[in-house]
């Protein structure tokens, strides 16, 4: 899981264009959204679309999002378990 955790954070840095932040200095628990790495609603979109399209997974439901971006962890867990990828 760690391979995928740190996949993670490269893909996010990569398709959230997030030029100021290193892999590195992304901590697996840090909150996604809000204090930590600050995204918003349409960073949230974009990494639906990047379950879908890197993983297989489709999100059909908005608020559960919410539980899965919550952090690497979240989302790493969530991956693991649903993948179709």
């Amino acid at each position: 899981m760690e391979n995928l955790k740190t996949e993670l954070k490269h893909k996010i840095i990569e398709v959230l264009n997030l030029e100021d932040v290193s892999a590195e200095t992304i901590k697996d628990s840090d909150p996604l959204f809000g204090g930590g790495l600050g995204l918003d609603s349409i960073d949230a979109l974009e990494l639906i679309v990047l379950l879908d399209k890197d993983y297989g997974i489709k999100l059909s439901d908005p608020k559960k999002g919410k539980e899965i971006f919550q952090s690497i962890d979240t989302m790493a867990k969530f991956i693991e378990e649903n993948r179709t990828k």
